[in-house]
């Protein structure tokens, strides 16, 4: 909450309050903490320079992805 600009700002314009947070994504990977309860909650991850999140973040994205058959795949 003190370094995320994107949160600060959404904060500033009262969209946003400490609140908002029901929990970090290891509570939520841990099941310390549920995950969306409803199809109206809003998930959002946002990434602050730990890589590990962000390379765990993009392995279930990836995985979801080909279990569900969606996306493209592309050759680099």
């Amino acid at each position: 909450m003190n370094e995320s600009g994107d949160y600060l700002l959404a904060a500033k314009e009262g969209f946003v309050t400490p609140d908002s947070i029901l929990a970090e994504i290891g509570e939520l990977l841990i099941e310390a903490k549920p995950g969306r309860t409803s199809e109206s909650d809003i998930t959002i991850f946002k990434s602050l320079g730990m890589a590990v999140e962000d390379v765990v973040a993009a392995d279930l994205v990836f995985r979801r992805a080909v279990e569900s058959g969606a996306g493209t795949e592309l050759t680099l």
